[in-house]
């Protein structure tokens, strides 16, 4: 073959199409109705892209595609109606879980052993998904004391820190671990009873 005979490579460089993603759900804003936060990321939507919003959600829009839909045209479709049912589902238990979180509470406990000496006890680590060995070997490694995971008497793991170190175990659980809520830290105190 002659140089003559080759195509010549085009010069023209074709653009990347720009892709918006959901800032909720992060799939194209198109597909946010077959995930589990529709109204989130209708709202998302409105508020960072309103023009495709309007595109989408537009009162026109939905009367235009309600007036092209009929009973007869829909073939039956049951696994694609299994798939979002099971979304569903997902998405309630999802939600379910979220709400125990942020239900549920981390208590700082100080308790007096003799006249000056205290241990600290940190339970409900566990509902925020951290491990609670690394979490005690974290504690022991700041505070330069002892701290061990134990059982309490309902049966449920907690860590027992050495030493008076309950305010700045609170501060510590904040700035190490951000998904645990300020406001689920309940701080408390015990003294031993006389006998």
């Amino acid at each position: 073959m002659s140089e003559q005979d080759t195509p010549a490579p085009s010069t023209s460089a074709s653009t990347a199409v720009q892709v918006i993603y959901c800032g909720v759900c992060s799939l194209p804003p198109e597909y946010c109705e077959y995930g589990p936060t529709l109204s989130k990321c209708k709202e998302w939507l409105q508020e960072k892209h309103s023009e495709l919003f309007d595109k989408l959600y537009s009162q026109t829009n939905i009367e235009n595609d309600v007036a092209t839909l009929s009973l007869e045209n829909k073939p039956t479709n049951d696994a694609e109606d299994k798939k979002k049912a099971k979304v569903f589902i997902e998405a309630a238990k999802i939600e379910r879980e979220l709400q125990k979180k942020m239900a549920s509470k981390v208590t700082i406990t100080r308790i007096a052993r003799n006249k000056k000496k205290s241990v600290t006890n940190v339970g409900g680590l566990q509902n925020f998904d951290i491990d609670l060995k690394k979490a005690a070997k974290n504690f022991a490694s700041k505070f330069a004391c002892g701290s061990s995971v134990v059982k309490n008497n309902q049966g449920i793991d907690e860590i027992v820190v050495q030493g008076d170190v309950s305010d700045d175990l609170y501060d510590y659980i904040l700035e190490t671990w951000p998904n645990v809520p300020e406001d689920n830290i309940e701080l408390t105190e015990e003294k031993k009873s006389k006998k």
